[in-house]
């Protein structure tokens, strides 16, 4: 199996998990040139850094390009290109609007998947976003989920590899957070249907639950730690995943 680990720009690297890929985010009110800088530090440590382009967050094609160069001047090989925050800030406010640039020649690109839907878009369109970003794409990389059934289903439609994301060990009531942020519906009706004690809820969600469902159908997960790095590095190494 092949896990990828998700950080922001601002994160310290020196305790980061032995993984190759390493995902930078850019985040709404970031500055692109944090991630190419976090990028930068990746590469001089032997990590493959992939950076993350959300169009709403991306001001201009002028932003677009300087950005794209960069990265493809220190040496970054791959990137994310998705539609990012809900709001835009400039002119894109979708991702295939950065596809069709021209600007990623290249590199590998991975584009957002969304098993279970998204809160910004009505599924049809999603469906029509997903067909035309394909030709453009290499792989795919989801949401954080917690319900097998439609990760397996999303899967056997896709021709490209699809990178399953996951979150690393956190309390039920923490993912429940993140589920209603995320509008990860399945899932977090998943989690309230199987999880209802309350010493349950205490507990942290061990990965492997999802992965061993899963792993048949994929061998990348992508991990979403939410700040619990610490505990993600731990359990990366328990499982000797490192």
């Amino acid at each position: 199996m092949n896990f990828s680990l998700e950080i922001g720009p601002n994160m310290a690297i020196d305790n980061l998990p032995n993984l190759k890929d390493v995902y930078i985010t850019f985040l709404p009110g970031g500055n692109h040139r944090e991630t190419v800088n976090k990028a930068r530090e990746l590469l001089e440590k032997g990590f493959n850094p992939i950076p993350h382009f959300p169009a709403r967050s991306i001001g201009n094609e002028t932003q677009l390009k300087e950005y794209v160069q960069m990265c493809k001047d220190i040496g970054v090989k791959q990137a994310l290109v998705i539609g990012g925050s809900r709001e835009p800030v400039g002119s894109f406010d979708r991702s295939i609007q950065l596809l069709e640039t021209g600007y990623f020649e290249g590199m590998k690109i991975g584009i957002a998947g969304h098993p279970e839907g998204s809160p910004d878009i009505s599924d049809s369109d999603l469906e029509k976003a997903m067909n035309d970003k394909k030709p453009y794409a290499d792989y795919i990389v989801t949401q954080w989920l917690l319900d097998p059934k439609p990760i397996i289903d999303f899967i056997s439609k896709q021709k490209i590899p699809v990178h399953v994301g996951i979150t690393g060990p956190l309390k039920i009531t923490s993912l429940i957070k993140f589920a209603n942020i995320v509008g990860a519906k399945n899932s977090l009706n998943f989690l309230k249907s199987n999880f209802s004690k309350a010493l349950d809820l205490m507990k942290p969600k061990d990965p492997n639950d999802l992965i061993g469902k899963v792993k048949s159908h994929t061998d990348f997960f992508h991990i979403y730690t939410f700040g619990g790095l610490k505990e993600t590095n731990k359990w990366l190494m328990e499982n000797k995943y490192v």
